[in-house]
Protein backbone atom coordinates (compact mmCIF):
# COMPACT_ATOMS: atom_id res chain seq x y z
CA UNK A 1 0.00 0.00 0.00
CA UNK A 2 2.62 2.29 0.59
CA UNK A 3 4.33 1.47 -2.11
CA UNK A 4 1.40 2.43 -4.30
CA UNK A 5 0.74 5.81 -2.23
CA UNK A 6 4.14 6.77 -2.98
CA UNK A 7 3.42 5.73 -6.93
CA UNK A 8 0.34 8.25 -6.50
CA UNK A 9 2.18 10.86 -5.18
CA UNK A 10 4.71 10.84 -7.89
CA UNK A 11 2.29 10.43 -10.81
CA UNK A 12 0.29 13.64 -9.57
CA UNK A 13 3.40 15.63 -9.40
CA UNK A 14 4.79 15.07 -13.23
CA UNK A 15 2.79 17.61 -14.34
CA UNK A 16 3.81 19.83 -12.14
CA UNK A 17 7.48 18.96 -12.53
CA UNK A 18 7.23 18.90 -16.24
CA UNK A 19 6.08 22.39 -16.21
CA UNK A 20 8.89 23.72 -14.38
CA UNK A 21 11.38 21.91 -16.61
CA UNK A 22 9.87 23.15 -19.62
CA UNK A 23 9.32 26.67 -18.37
CA UNK A 24 8.91 28.99 -21.90
CA UNK A 25 10.02 32.34 -20.12
CA UNK A 26 13.87 31.02 -20.58
CA UNK A 27 16.21 34.36 -21.31
CA UNK A 28 16.88 34.98 -25.35
CA UNK A 29 20.88 34.46 -25.32
CA UNK A 30 23.16 35.05 -28.08
CA UNK A 31 26.47 33.17 -29.26
CA UNK A 32 28.64 34.92 -31.93
CA UNK A 33 30.01 32.62 -34.49
CA UNK A 34 32.65 34.41 -36.01
CA UNK A 35 30.60 37.24 -38.38
CA UNK A 36 27.15 36.08 -37.12
CA UNK A 37 25.53 36.33 -34.09
CA UNK A 38 22.59 34.03 -33.48
CA UNK A 39 20.22 34.73 -30.72
CA UNK A 40 18.30 31.31 -29.19
CA UNK A 41 16.30 30.00 -26.60
CA UNK A 42 17.24 26.59 -24.57
CA UNK A 43 14.28 25.17 -23.19
CA UNK A 44 14.28 21.96 -20.85
CA UNK A 45 17.50 20.34 -19.54
CA UNK A 46 21.18 20.28 -20.60
CA UNK A 47 21.22 16.46 -19.89
CA UNK A 48 18.12 15.40 -22.07
CA UNK A 49 18.43 14.92 -26.04
CA UNK A 50 18.46 17.89 -27.87
CA UNK A 51 15.69 19.01 -30.36
CA UNK A 52 17.34 21.65 -32.73
CA UNK A 53 14.11 23.90 -34.27
CA UNK A 54 14.90 26.03 -37.45
CA UNK A 55 12.32 28.55 -38.63
CA UNK A 56 11.08 29.04 -42.50
CA UNK A 57 12.07 32.38 -44.44
CA UNK A 58 11.96 35.56 -42.13
CA UNK A 59 10.61 33.54 -39.48
CA UNK A 60 11.73 34.31 -35.81
CA UNK A 61 12.45 31.68 -32.95
CA UNK A 62 8.79 33.37 -31.88
CA UNK A 63 6.96 31.71 -34.86
CA UNK A 64 7.73 28.22 -33.47
CA UNK A 65 4.17 27.52 -31.54
CA UNK A 66 4.48 27.37 -27.58
CA UNK A 67 2.13 25.20 -27.07
CA UNK A 68 4.60 22.78 -29.59
CA UNK A 69 7.26 23.68 -28.19
CA UNK A 70 6.32 23.03 -24.11
CA UNK A 71 4.58 19.51 -25.61
CA UNK A 72 8.45 18.49 -26.78
CA UNK A 73 10.12 19.66 -24.28
CA UNK A 74 7.49 17.28 -21.98
CA UNK A 75 8.22 14.67 -23.97
CA UNK A 76 11.49 15.40 -22.43
CA UNK A 77 13.81 16.55 -25.21
CA UNK A 78 15.87 19.87 -24.77
CA UNK A 79 14.17 22.16 -27.25
CA UNK A 80 16.68 24.91 -28.61
CA UNK A 81 15.20 27.49 -30.99
CA UNK A 82 17.05 30.11 -32.57
CA UNK A 83 16.70 33.25 -35.01
CA UNK A 84 18.29 32.38 -38.16
CA UNK A 85 20.63 35.18 -39.60
CA UNK A 86 19.18 37.75 -40.99
CA UNK A 87 16.10 37.33 -39.09
CA UNK A 88 14.94 38.65 -35.61
CA UNK A 89 17.18 38.92 -32.90
CA UNK A 90 20.43 37.73 -35.11
CA UNK A 91 23.24 39.43 -36.98
CA UNK A 92 21.53 41.24 -40.32
CA UNK A 93 24.05 40.65 -43.28
CA UNK A 94 25.13 44.07 -45.22
CA UNK A 95 23.54 43.19 -48.62
CA UNK A 96 26.43 44.16 -51.30
CA UNK A 97 25.21 46.22 -53.96
CA UNK A 98 24.86 43.69 -56.70
CA UNK A 99 22.25 41.66 -54.58
CA UNK A 100 19.21 42.69 -56.45
CA UNK A 101 16.48 40.41 -55.53
CA UNK A 102 13.91 41.81 -58.88
CA UNK A 103 17.01 41.30 -61.02
CA UNK A 104 17.98 37.77 -59.39
CA UNK A 105 14.51 36.95 -59.62
CA UNK A 106 14.57 37.51 -63.53
CA UNK A 107 17.60 35.08 -63.69
CA UNK A 108 15.86 32.39 -61.87
CA UNK A 109 12.53 32.13 -63.67
CA UNK A 110 14.99 31.78 -67.10
CA UNK A 111 17.28 29.40 -65.50
CA UNK A 112 21.04 31.54 -64.86
CA UNK A 113 22.98 31.51 -61.84
CA UNK A 114 21.28 33.23 -59.32
CA UNK A 115 23.79 35.65 -56.99
CA UNK A 116 23.19 35.59 -53.18
CA UNK A 117 25.09 37.35 -50.47
CA UNK A 118 25.42 33.60 -48.61
CA UNK A 119 23.69 30.34 -49.18
CA UNK A 120 21.36 27.81 -47.10
CA UNK A 121 24.40 25.60 -46.80
CA UNK A 122 26.12 28.84 -44.89
CA UNK A 123 22.81 29.20 -42.26
CA UNK A 124 23.80 25.26 -42.27
CA UNK A 125 27.26 25.97 -41.07
CA UNK A 126 25.08 28.44 -38.68
CA UNK A 127 23.23 26.09 -37.04
CA UNK A 128 25.69 23.33 -36.75
CA UNK A 129 28.27 26.15 -35.07
CA UNK A 130 25.12 27.23 -32.65
CA UNK A 131 25.23 23.18 -31.47
CA UNK A 132 29.39 23.51 -30.78
CA UNK A 133 29.11 26.66 -28.63
CA UNK A 134 26.48 25.05 -26.72
CA UNK A 135 28.49 21.46 -26.28
CA UNK A 136 26.42 19.44 -27.88
CA UNK A 137 27.44 16.80 -29.69
CA UNK A 138 24.07 14.67 -31.22
CA UNK A 139 20.79 16.29 -31.51
CA UNK A 140 17.92 15.85 -33.52
CA UNK A 141 16.97 18.35 -35.92
CA UNK A 142 12.97 19.96 -36.79
CA UNK A 143 13.19 22.15 -39.64
CA UNK A 144 10.31 23.78 -40.98
CA UNK A 145 9.71 25.37 -45.22
CA UNK A 146 13.12 27.45 -45.69
CA UNK A 147 14.01 25.15 -42.21
CA UNK A 148 14.02 22.46 -43.78
CA UNK A 149 15.88 22.96 -46.60
CA UNK A 150 18.82 24.36 -44.15
CA UNK A 151 17.88 20.95 -42.06
CA UNK A 152 18.41 18.87 -45.28
CA UNK A 153 22.48 20.42 -45.59
CA UNK A 154 22.62 20.36 -41.88
CA UNK A 155 22.16 16.40 -42.31
CA UNK A 156 24.39 16.27 -44.92
CA UNK A 157 27.52 18.58 -43.07
CA UNK A 158 27.31 16.37 -39.63
CA UNK A 159 25.47 12.70 -40.70
CA UNK A 160 26.82 11.16 -37.49
CA UNK A 161 26.01 14.22 -35.44
CA UNK A 162 22.00 14.29 -36.56
CA UNK A 163 20.55 11.59 -34.59
CA UNK A 164 16.59 12.16 -36.56
CA UNK A 165 15.70 14.86 -39.19
CA UNK A 166 12.12 15.92 -38.72
CA UNK A 167 11.04 17.82 -42.42
CA UNK A 168 7.93 19.80 -42.00
CA UNK A 169 6.42 21.86 -45.24
CA UNK A 170 9.19 21.43 -47.21
CA UNK A 171 11.10 21.08 -51.00
CA UNK A 172 13.96 19.34 -52.64
CA UNK A 173 14.23 22.05 -54.60
CA UNK A 174 13.85 20.44 -58.10
CA UNK A 175 12.82 21.53 -61.17
CA UNK A 176 9.63 20.65 -62.47
CA UNK A 177 7.23 20.65 -58.92
CA UNK A 178 4.28 22.45 -58.94
CA UNK A 179 5.13 26.26 -58.31
CA UNK A 180 2.84 28.59 -56.05
CA UNK A 181 0.09 30.65 -57.42
CA UNK A 182 2.04 34.66 -59.03
CA UNK A 183 -0.71 35.86 -56.65
CA UNK A 184 0.92 34.11 -53.52
CA UNK A 185 4.31 34.72 -54.94
CA UNK A 186 3.76 38.64 -55.00
CA UNK A 187 2.53 38.47 -51.68
CA UNK A 188 5.67 36.99 -50.07
CA UNK A 189 7.88 39.40 -51.86
CA UNK A 190 5.95 42.89 -51.35
CA UNK A 191 8.33 43.72 -48.06
CA UNK A 192 8.83 47.25 -48.37
CA UNK A 193 6.28 49.31 -46.32
CA UNK A 194 5.71 53.10 -45.76
CA UNK A 195 4.53 52.45 -42.25
CA UNK A 196 3.77 50.16 -39.28
CA UNK A 197 0.36 50.07 -40.18
CA UNK A 198 1.12 49.32 -44.09
CA UNK A 199 3.27 46.61 -42.70
CA UNK A 200 1.12 44.86 -40.12
CA UNK A 201 -1.79 44.92 -42.91
CA UNK A 202 0.89 43.04 -45.75
CA UNK A 203 2.15 40.79 -43.26
CA UNK A 204 -1.35 39.74 -42.21
CA UNK A 205 -2.45 39.45 -45.90
CA UNK A 206 0.56 36.66 -46.55
CA UNK A 207 -0.48 35.17 -42.90
CA UNK A 208 -4.27 34.33 -44.47
CA UNK A 209 -2.78 33.38 -48.31
CA UNK A 210 -0.53 30.64 -45.96
CA UNK A 211 -3.28 29.49 -43.94
CA UNK A 212 -5.74 26.46 -44.95
CA UNK A 213 -8.98 26.99 -46.42
CA UNK A 214 -10.80 24.85 -43.70
CA UNK A 215 -10.22 27.72 -41.30
CA UNK A 216 -11.53 30.81 -41.51
CA UNK A 217 -9.37 33.26 -40.29
CA UNK A 218 -9.46 35.93 -37.36
CA UNK A 219 -7.97 39.18 -38.84
CA UNK A 220 -7.39 40.47 -35.87
CA UNK A 221 -5.91 37.63 -34.80
CA UNK A 222 -3.83 37.63 -37.50
CA UNK A 223 -2.56 41.50 -37.04
CA UNK A 224 -1.85 40.50 -33.78
CA UNK A 225 0.18 38.28 -34.72
CA UNK A 226 2.27 39.91 -37.23
CA UNK A 227 2.32 43.05 -34.55
CA UNK A 228 4.54 40.58 -31.90
CA UNK A 229 6.18 39.68 -34.67
CA UNK A 230 7.20 43.32 -35.91
CA UNK A 231 8.17 45.12 -32.21
CA UNK A 232 10.24 42.04 -32.17
CA UNK A 233 12.40 42.87 -35.06
CA UNK A 234 11.15 44.10 -38.67
CA UNK A 235 13.94 43.37 -41.21
CA UNK A 236 11.93 43.34 -44.72
CA UNK A 237 15.62 42.89 -46.40
CA UNK A 238 16.69 40.18 -44.71
CA UNK A 239 14.22 38.47 -45.70
CA UNK A 240 14.78 39.50 -49.11
CA UNK A 241 18.79 38.06 -48.79
CA UNK A 242 17.27 34.97 -47.26
CA UNK A 243 14.88 34.39 -50.54
CA UNK A 244 18.02 35.09 -52.77
CA UNK A 245 19.84 32.29 -50.89
CA UNK A 246 16.59 29.62 -51.79
CA UNK A 247 16.93 31.19 -55.29
CA UNK A 248 20.73 30.24 -55.65
CA UNK A 249 19.87 27.13 -54.13
CA UNK A 250 20.38 24.09 -57.14
CA UNK A 251 18.47 21.35 -56.63
CA UNK A 252 19.40 19.36 -53.63
CA UNK A 253 18.32 15.50 -54.75
CA UNK A 254 21.77 14.49 -54.98
CA UNK A 255 21.99 15.28 -51.59
CA UNK A 256 19.31 13.79 -50.31
CA UNK A 257 20.25 10.35 -52.44
CA UNK A 258 22.82 10.14 -50.48
CA UNK A 259 21.46 10.92 -46.86
CA UNK A 260 21.65 8.43 -44.09
CA UNK A 261 19.76 9.86 -41.63
CA UNK A 262 16.39 8.58 -40.32
CA UNK A 263 14.23 10.85 -41.55
CA UNK A 264 10.12 11.80 -40.93
CA UNK A 265 8.90 14.56 -44.05
CA UNK A 266 5.51 15.79 -42.98
CA UNK A 267 3.24 17.80 -45.46
CA UNK A 268 0.11 19.07 -46.07
CA UNK A 269 -2.39 18.67 -48.56
CA UNK A 270 -3.57 22.06 -48.88
CA UNK A 271 0.21 24.05 -49.08
CA UNK A 272 -0.54 26.67 -51.22
CA UNK A 273 3.54 27.58 -51.22
CA UNK A 274 4.71 24.04 -51.71
CA UNK A 275 1.90 21.81 -52.91
CA UNK A 276 2.31 18.27 -51.23
CA UNK A 277 4.55 17.06 -54.55
CA UNK A 278 7.14 18.93 -52.93
CA UNK A 279 7.18 17.05 -50.02
CA UNK A 280 6.28 13.24 -51.71
CA UNK A 281 9.36 14.11 -53.64
CA UNK A 282 11.59 14.90 -50.74
CA UNK A 283 10.61 11.76 -49.27
CA UNK A 284 11.19 9.69 -52.32
CA UNK A 285 14.48 10.94 -52.36
CA UNK A 286 15.27 9.97 -48.65
CA UNK A 287 16.59 6.11 -48.01
CA UNK A 288 14.35 4.68 -45.63
CA UNK A 289 12.54 7.74 -44.74
CA UNK A 290 8.92 8.30 -43.37
CA UNK A 291 6.41 10.35 -45.18
CA UNK A 292 3.30 11.63 -43.38
CA UNK A 293 0.45 13.41 -45.41
CA UNK A 294 -1.83 15.98 -43.04
CA UNK A 295 -5.20 16.47 -44.86
CA UNK A 296 -6.31 20.00 -45.10
CA UNK A 297 -2.45 21.28 -43.33
CA UNK A 298 -1.20 24.54 -45.61
CA UNK A 299 2.08 26.27 -44.92
CA UNK A 300 1.34 28.08 -41.46
CA UNK A 301 1.18 26.50 -37.34
CA UNK A 302 -2.54 26.99 -37.39
CA UNK A 303 -4.11 26.08 -33.98
CA UNK A 304 -6.59 23.50 -35.99
CA UNK A 305 -3.65 21.47 -37.08
CA UNK A 306 -1.32 21.34 -33.75
CA UNK A 307 -2.61 18.04 -32.81
CA UNK A 308 -2.46 16.16 -35.92
CA UNK A 309 1.21 17.54 -36.44
CA UNK A 310 2.26 16.14 -32.80
CA UNK A 311 0.40 13.60 -33.55
CA UNK A 312 2.62 12.59 -36.86
CA UNK A 313 5.75 13.93 -35.04
CA UNK A 314 5.79 12.94 -31.77
CA UNK A 315 5.64 9.42 -32.16
CA UNK A 316 9.05 9.86 -34.67
CA UNK A 317 11.18 11.38 -32.47
CA UNK A 318 9.85 9.37 -29.42
CA UNK A 319 11.14 6.43 -31.50
CA UNK A 320 14.36 7.88 -32.32
CA UNK A 321 15.36 9.38 -28.71
CA UNK A 322 18.02 6.72 -28.69
CA UNK A 323 18.85 6.91 -24.88
CA UNK A 324 16.41 4.30 -23.93
CA UNK A 325 14.55 6.03 -21.22
CA UNK A 326 11.85 8.43 -20.93
CA UNK A 327 12.86 12.14 -19.74
CA UNK A 328 14.33 11.75 -15.81
CA UNK A 329 11.27 14.76 -14.33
Amino acid sequence: MRVLIVLAVLLCGLPVLASERCNLQVPTLKVELGEVRLAYQSIGRASDPALLMVMGLGGQLIHWPDEVVARLCEQGFRVIRFDNRDAGLSTWVQTPPSANLVYQALRYRVGLSVSAPYRLRDMAGDALGLMDALGVRRFHVLGASMGGMIAQHLADLAPARVQSLTLIMTSSGAQGLPAPSPALLALLSKREAPSREVALEQQADLLAALGSPLVNDDRRALLQQAEIAYERAFNPEGVERQLLAILAEPSRVELLNRLRVPTLVVHGTADPLLPAMHGVHVAAHIQGSELKLIPGLAHRFQEAFKEPLLAAVLPYLRAHRQDGHWAQL
